[in-house]
Parts: structure tokens; sequence; C-alpha cells
């Protein structure tokens, strides 16, 4: 009988370490890693603080850079902005590259330490562009006619050779360090499921933070000191950055890819062999397959045709069922999960378009106003975005805190409330917040006629840059709303080992948002000016129509959110936890 007791209690402890083991994942010498030990928020928060600097340092560059354009490069109020556009654009598009590199080749971790390098490199050639002689800035700051101020070519050459590695080196960041992030939570514990969830709120709300600073801090400093001050900071911050990542390299959880088959190659080969079998039958469900139900199930919820086309991809060119050494059936069904995010990624566009706006003609729109607090003390225009993160770090609790848990009690849901209901109840704020702009705009355009200010750009039009404050409020709840929603939803949604590409493909429609906002502004200042009259993107914008464009954008919101919904109605989650 004592032997038998000794037995079972000496078998606990062996089941209480082999319960502790988080499956799919290692420490940092490959062995497995235990729950106790490794990973959720004792890991995350390096990752998170991480991120809180790299958004001090990208926000250092594009919260302000219009006015370093039309200041120190000379250039028009509508170039500045397709240039930022572009930018930005860019530097949201290339985490597709980096998602690629790290999910097929370097892993996440690896890539985030090249791309903090490549970050790093960057800011300190942008930090060089600034401080070296020939860069005249506060001569092109004082000069009243910003358009005859012409800058050095080498020293255009370098920054915007400099702004574009930032960009590179943010794309193989920004996927990899979110997906990392959200990977030091097991879900297979109930417990961490949920504070996964609670993860990209606070992901969010720390970036709000690292905002914050960027706007009240580093904006001053490069209005009001220097430029290169303002550029050198972040890179001291970005180095920083990647060596608090490092030191939390022992707790961190890294995922272990258990299909050996390059996840990119998976997928092409499943879309190419469904094309060369584009003339053959699918084939019915496979008796005995792991993955026959998910098939099933799959075929249902995502678009009938596309399903059925991509199920070719399983036929031999003599119609008969193809070898599993070619096309598996969980292939397939990752190819079709990663496809039937598209509609939402399209229908997320209009969104994307006017998030674009905060950083640019909200600026210039706030920079014609009247920015005294107290005596001569100016608020930079560009700090005015500080109001989008006070409404991001205010609502983030109480959305997490108060709304989560009671939208969960109604609904029996971990998350409250779904990823696509959130992010289109977003969508509707992001609309909203365009229609304010407009009304705002409309006011200020009226002030500026009362007062006999239309031909006086350089006049102050008396009307206090507090009236801009509703707007950007109105941005950060839809951000917090949108934008979180999203990043949830495409790391959720995508198969495990493609959770980078699912973080850049959110990425990506900021980017392709930017450079849509780009052409339009270019397409409408081309046909509303030329013949002596004035676009709606004016250099003197007492004589444009902001106005105009921002009800623009207001009403392509509504047709977005309109064709979102269609979508997200019938879209199907991946699993039933993640509603």
């Amino acid at each position: 009988m004592s032997s038998g007791t000794e037995s079972s209690s000496s078998a606990t402890p062996l089941m209480e370490a082999v319960e502790d083991i988080v499956n799919g994942s290692v420490d940092y010498k490959g062995n497995p890693v235990h729950r106790s030990t490794s990973g959720s928020w004792r890991s995350a928060s390096f990752i998170i603080a991480v991120e809180v600097a790299e958004r001090f340092a990208y926000y250092g560059i594009s919260s302000n850079l219009i006015m370093y354009l039309t200041g120190p490069l000379g250039q028009s109020t509508a170039s500045a902005a397709a240039n930022v556009n572009t930018w930005s654009g860019t530097a949201t598009l290339l985490p597709l590259l980096g998602a690629f590199v790290a999910d097929s080749f370097l892993g996440r971790y690896r890539t985030i330490i090249v791309a903090s390098l490549i970050y790093a490199l960057g800011l300190g050639m942008l930090t060089l562009a600034a401080v070296l002689p020939s860069v005249n800035v506060h001569g092109c700051q004082n000069t009243k006619n910003v358009s005859k101020c012409s800058p050095p070519q080498f020293q255009v050459i370098l920054f915007f050779f400099s702004i574009y590695l930032v960009a590179v080196g943010q794309g193989g960041h920004k996927p990899c360090v979110q997906a990392f992030g959200a990977d030091q939570f097991d879900e297979q514990d109930p417990n961490e499921i949920k504070a996964k969830s609670s993860f990209f709120n606070w992901w969010y709300f720390g970036i709000a933070l690292g905002t914050i600073v960027t706007l009240v801090v580093l904006v001053y400093i490069q209005d009001n000191l220097s430029w290169a001050l303002g550029f050198g900071i972040p890179c001291i911050v970005m180095v920083a950055a990647l060596l608090v990542f490092l030191l939390g390299s022992r707790t961190y959880r890294y995922s272990v890819n258990r299909n050996e088959k390059n996840p990119f190659m998976r997928i092409c080969r499943v879309i190419a062999r469904a094309i060369r079998n584009r003339k053959t039958t699918p084939p019915p469900v496979i008796p005995g397959e792991d993955d026959a139900s998910q098939w099933h199930q799959s075929s249902e919820q995502f678009n009938f045709y596309c399903g059925r086309f991509l199920n070719k991809a399983l036929v031999a060119r003599d119609g008969s069922l193809e070898d599993q050494k070619g096309c598996s059936v969980k292939d397939v069904e990752d190819t079709k999960a990663l496809l039937k995010l598209v509609p939402i990624w399209i229908t997320s566009l209009a969104y994307a378009i006017v998030f674009a706006q905060t950083t640019t003609l909200f600026t210039k729109q706030g920079a014609t106003m009247d920015r005294t607090i107290v005596s001569s003390f100016k608020v930079p225009a560009a700090s005015l975005q500080t109001f989008i993160g006070f409404a991001i770090i205010i609502f983030i609790p109480v959305y997490d805190r108060i709304i989560v848990p009671i939208a969960r009690g109604l609904t029996q849901k971990p998350s409250g409330i779904t990823m696509l209901e959130r992010m289109g109840t977003g969508m509707v704020f992001s609309a909203i917040s365009m229609a304010t702009a407009a009304l705002v705009e409309m006011k200020r355009l009226e002030t500026a006629k009362e007062h006999g200010l239309v031909d006086l750009p350089n006049v102050t039009v008396p009307m206090s840059i507090w009236w801009l404050v509703p707007q950007y409020i109105l941005c950060g709840v839809a951000d917090v709303l949108t934008i979180v929603g999203l990043q949830e939803f495409f790391y959720d949604q995508v198969p495990k080992e493609l959770r980078s590409v699912g973080v850049s493909l959110y990425l990506s429609i900021l980017g392709a948002g930017s450079f849509l906002s780009s052409f339009l502004i270019t397409i409408i200042n081309e046909a509303t000016g030329g013949d002596d009259k004035q676009s709606w993107f004016a250099n003197n914008l007492n004589k444009a129509h902001l106005d105009y464009f921002y009800w623009l954008l207001a009403g392509l919101s509504a047709v977005g959110f309109i064709a979102y919904l269609h979508f997200a109605r019938s879209y199907i989650y991946k699993t039933e936890s993640t509603g």
C-alpha cells in the first residue's frame, strides 16, 4: 500500500510538469518551454515597451513630416501631403515583405533584431541630414515664401533616402513585434486566451503613450529648437529599444513550425495547381482525411466558386486525387482561410483613407488657426494629434474593463463583441469624424472671410485651434475600435504559420489607404486647379476647400461601411473561440 501511495505522489509532480509545458513553443535554447516561467505578460511587457519606443521614433518623423517638407524643403501643400502619404503608404506596405522574410526564413525574433538595426541606421542618417552645414533649416523656416527656398540637392536625396530606410526597418519590425507579442500567450490555456485578447488593447494603449510623448515633446523640439535634435532623439530611443528587447530573450516563447514546408510556397503551390487544373472537376470530401470536416465547413463559408476552384489543387491531370506530397487538404484550407480575408481588406480601405488625414491635412488646417495658450507660447499644430492619444488612453481601459465584461455577460463570447462588430462600429465613428472636420473647416473659412483674411494666408485666423479637438477625439475612438480590431482579426484568422503575414495584411490596409489618399489629392488638385482657379488644396488654405474633400471622405466612408457590412455579416470565423 505504501509503495502505491509513493508511486501516486511521485506521479503527481510529473503530471504537473507535463501540463506546464506549452505545446508548439520552445525557449531560446530550443528546449520545451514551461508556462510558469515564460511568456504571458512577463514577456509581453518587454515587447510592448519596445513597441512604445518604436512608435515614438516613427511618429517623431511622420507626425510633423508635412511641416518639414513645406518648411525646410520648400514644397507646396499638395506636394508635401502627397509625399507624406506616399512614404506612409510605403512604410505600411513593406511589412508584407518583412512578414515574408520572417515567416519563411529568419523567424520573428531574428527579423526584429535585423529590422531594428536598419531602423536605427535610417534615423542616424536622417539626423546627419539635418546636421550637415549645407542644411540651412532655419533659413527655410524663416523664409516667408517657402516655395523659393531651394535646399541643396544632396540634402534632399539624403533626407528621402533616410526616411525610406526607416520605412524598410519598420517593414520588418512592425508585423513581427506584434505577432511575436501575441505568440507569448498559449491558445490552449483559457486564462491566457482572455489575456491575449486584452493584449491587443493594451498594445495599442502603449502605442498611444509613445505617440503622446512624441507629439508633446518631440514636435516642440522640432518646431522651436532643432530638427537635428528632433531626429536624433528617436535614433537613441530606437537603440535603447533593441537592448530592452534583447534583455527579455530568456523569457520569450518561440513558436515552432510543425510543417516543414515553406508556408508561402504551400499557398503559392495551391494557387498554381488550381490554375493548372482549372478544367478538371473538384473532388468530393475525402473519407478518413483529418482535415475533411474543416474542408467541408470552410467550403460552405467561403465564396462557393473560389472554394471549388481551390479544391482543384488536389486533383491530378487525369482526374484522380493528387498524392499528398503535392497539395494536402490543409494546404488548400489554409489558402482559403487567407483568401477569404480579401473582402474585409478591400472594404476597410475607406477607413484607411480617413486615417491618413490626421498627420497631413489636419495639421496644415491647425497651422492657420490661433494656437496661443498663454502669453506668447503657441501649441505646435502637429501636437494636436495628442488628443487622438488621449482618447485612446481613456477609451481603451473603459472598453477593456467595462464594455467587454458587460458585453461578455450578454453574448457569452470571450471578447464580448465580435472583432468584425468592433471594426464596423469604429468605421461609423470615422465617418462622423470626417463630417465634423468638414463642418469645422467651413467655420474656419467663414471666419477668415469675415475678418478679410482670404488673401492673407500668413495671418492667423482668429479661431481657436481647440475647434479641431472633436475630430481628433472621434478619430481616437475609431482607432481603438477599428485598428485594434483589425490587428486581432488578421492575426487570429490566418494560418498559425502565417501570423506575421496576418499582421502585415492589417498594416497594408493603412498603406494602401495612404496611397489612395495621395492619389485622390493629386487628381483633385489637378482637376480643381489650373486656369487661375484655386484648387481644393491651394497653398493659401483660406482660398482652398478642404471642407469639400472632407465631405467626399465622409461619403466614401459611408459607402465603404455599407459594403463592409455586407461581407462582415456573412463571414464565419475560423474557430468558435475567436468570435
